[in-house]
């Protein structure tokens, strides 16, 4: 390529490379050239004043410090009336946070209702922590999917927990929330994960321990109140919103791509049904709907959320809700298809769960692809506000 006489142009050569093409870009050459000898001619100038001015700047310092020096007079030294003025103000004690017991920041510690035992049995956040982790993820899981998890686990629990202490329920025998330890559900002990992992135990909790380490005391808020953090198994490739499952709309709980759970062992199933085996069902769900003639006829209307979730679906003319179906027939999710032939009903399910916030096997995969716990929290749930709890 020619050079310009731009870039052969000294000065220019000199400059970074930024303001080289800022230069091209804002100083075209015909523009260039005077401006570059009004700015030589300027320096001339420049150096030939600052002789005159030094020494007009010399004599006038002599005739200022003269009389001072004569009669031993002290300049005036703002410092000095800084400091006075500081040491006129009282020293500010540091405040202590005065929390009233029962109060959402005093609150620590889980008590957890044992549905197995019946009883009330205690844990402290971090140990909480580690039980509620394992309960819902492999520990071969990425750590930082490990640790969106706990985020949200903590978050979550938390929230019920504000709840329990302020409007009790009686059912809950003073407890925060129930949960099934034996059954590997919602929180288990260390004990429990010994007889469990056996000679991997020590791999699994020093790796538990550093997710853990990372993520103590951290929680989501929206508008300042601890987020209903939900989550799942497996997405159908698009979360759910909470308004469309659930009725109640929350601004972060919204239907975002999930795209690695298409890639999950398990994301996609099928379950079977025989004639009697499906009219049965319905009918204890819907007693009302007609089920009489051709098998093949009963399925009407279907009515699904963006995602894909059945919302509605019309069998022997009674609308049902989708979440019925799926607890009718101990589906995996009530993202659903059904056909019939040959006297059976199959229904092909996708996904793992309601569907509503974080899909479990959707983060380990961000987590695969580079994404760290806060980027999968944001993702899932987005508004949210990652922060400490106490």
């Amino acid at each position: 390529m020619k050079a310009t006489s731009l870039q052969k142009d000294p000065i220019f050569k000199t400059l970074p490379y930024w303001k080289r093409e800022r230069g091209r870009r804002y100083f075209p050459w015909k523009f260039w050239t005077p401006i570059h000898q009004i700015l030589c001619s300027t320096e001339k100038r420049w150096i030939e004043m600052k002789g005159k001015a030094f020494l007009g700047l010399l004599l006038f310092l002599i005739m200022f410090t003269v009389p001072f020096l004569s009669i031993g007079a002290k300049i005036p030294d703002k410092t000095d009336k800084l400091k006075k003025a500081a040491s006129s103000v009282p020293l500010a004690k540091p405040q202590q946070q005065s929390v009233a017991p029962g109060t959402k920041s005093a609150v620590s510690g889980f008590k957890i209702l044992d549905t197995k035992s019946n009883t009330v049995i205690t844990a402290d956040d971090r140990s909480f922590l580690y039980g509620a982790i394992v309960t819902e993820m492999s520990p071969d899981f990425h750590p930082e999917a490990l640790k969106a998890q706990g985020v949200a686990a903590y978050t979550y629990y938390s929230r019920l927990r504000e709840q329990q202490r302020s409007n009790p329920t009686a059912s809950l025998k003073g407890a925060d929330f129930a949960a099934d330890t034996q059954g590997w559900q919602i929180y288990v002990t260390k004990e429990q994960m010994k007889q469990r992992w056996g000679a991997n135990f020590d791999t699994y909790y020093n790796k538990l321990t550093k997710v853990v380490d990372a993520i103590y005391g951290k929680v989501l808020k929206s508008d300042g109140e601890l987020a209903d953090a939900t989550y799942y198994a497996i997405s159908s490739g698009n979360t759910e919103t909470s308004e469309d499952i659930w009725g109640g709309k929350r601004k972060y709980l919204v239907a975002v791509a999930s795209p690695g759970d298409v890639f999950a062992s398990g994301y996609q199933t099928t379950a079977t049904f025989s004639t009697a085996q499906f009219k049965a069902a319905v009918l204890k769900t819907a007693p009302k709907a007609n089920l009489s003639g051709d098998p093949s006829t009963w399925v009407g209307n279907i009515q699904r959320t963006a995602s894909g979730t059945i919302k509605n679906i019309q069998i022997g003319g009674v609308n049902i809700k989708g979440s019925d179906i799926r607890s009718a027939f101990a589906l995996r999710s009530p993202n659903f298809s059904i056909s019939y032939a040959n006297g059976t009903f199959t229904f092909l399910v996708k996904g793992y769960g309601h569907g509503v916030g974080m899909s479990q096997v959707g983060a380990n995969y961000m987590a695969s692809q580079g994404a760290s716990y806060q980027q999968i929290l944001a993702w899932y749930y987005p508004t949210t506000t990652l922060t400490t709890l106490h």
